[in-house]
């Protein structure tokens, strides 16, 4: 780990044989355990106690990373609230032999400083100095509003038996290995279970490999204990001209009963790919009853939402529907 410096740090390793995954490349799963991992450091780096995952933006995967590639991920505070930490990653990899390491993802990752009754505590306020920290603070700030929207439209939203689309549900219990710094299990595993639960769902759907291109809006409601129930469901609720829009919710709860709660729901998008690794057409899904109809227009709201955050845009397939 290098501090670069008071308000970053940047984690540097080789991705393992062990870390790829379906793909014959690094998951995107492991990919946001990386970022989960070094957004903490820089968290607990700052807040000087323990820091819990509150909110994981937009994350886009670029090329990917291979096993044996030296990688890189930067986590830098861009943004403080009174207790939260806005903080950007980026992830980087290349040959260890030398040459530039290439940007392959990055995001923006909200931590939460908790005391020791798990409650919310002050952090110290961080103050940008420079233009470029000035322009990620207002990135930051213009991210709140859109998120604001993602959230409320997200939470209006109801999943019944009454879908008909490819629909996927795991189930296990939380293992000790999956524990993080404060007994509780780790968001970055939790985002890894996500991952792996729309893989299912979105070959199951197009019957090919796929690997996830973008997930957004991974909200943490509450922590997942070590030995509780896990269940993670993935549901199809849209599809573009390759992309498939997987919903995901992750419940847990008591194994000697008791009714599952809501821990985490984000939305990824998933794509298909040939034996060369492009990315290519997928089967159009039709919404058939109301509520596939409803939450297909969800997933279409969404894009336009994110679409008007800093650097974002609509997708091809709705701008030439414009």
């Amino acid at each position: 780990m290098t501090e670069t410096a008071a308000n970053s740090v940047t984690l540097r390793f080789l991705a393992a044989p062990t870390d790829v995954g379906h793909s014959g490349s690094v998951d995107a799963g492991t990919v946001l355990e990386w970022v989960d991992k070094a957004a903490y450091a820089a968290a607990v780096g700052w807040a000087k106690s323990y820091c819990v995952t509150a909110y994981v933006g937009n994350i886009h995967f670029a090329d990917p990373v291979n096993s044996g590639d030296m990688v890189e991920v930067e986590a830098t505070i861009v943004y403080t609230g009174r207790s939260s930490m806005h903080i950007r990653t980026v992830v980087s990899s290349g040959d260890p032999k030398g040459g530039p390491a290439t940007m392959r993802s990055q995001c923006m990752v909200i931590f939460v400083a908790v005391g020791d009754d798990g409650k919310p505590v002050p952090v110290k306020h961080f103050e940008p100095v420079t233009p470029a920290e000035i322009q990620e603070r207002d990135h930051a700030l213009a991210r709140i509003r859109i998120r604001e929207q993602i959230v409320k439209a997200m939470n209006a939203q109801e999943y019944t038996d009454a879908g008909t689309a490819e629909r996927v549900t795991l189930r296990f219990m939380a293992a000790p290995t999956d524990v993080n710094w404060g007994g509780k299990v780790h968001g970055g595993i939790v985002m890894k279970w996500i991952d792996e639960a729309a893989y299912v769902c979105a070959s199951r759907y197009c019957g090919m490999d796929t690997v996830a291109v973008f997930s957004g809006g991974v909200r943490f409601y509450r922590p997942l204990l070590i030995g509780h129930v896990v269940e993670v469901e993935a549901r199809l609720v849209y599809t573009g001209t390759k992309g498939m829009h997987i919903a995901v919710h992750v419940r847990s709860g008591d194994p000697k009963g008791g009714a599952l709660n809501l821990t985490t729901y984000c939305l990824t998008v998933m794509v298909a790919r040939d034996a060369e690794g492009n990315s290519v057409p997928v089967p159009p899904w039709v919404p058939v009853t109301e509520e596939d109809k409803r939450l297909h227009a969800h997933a279409r709201e969404l894009l336009e939402i994110r679409g008007k955050a800093p650097g974002n845009r609509l997708p091809n397939h709705l701008l030439q529907q414009g």
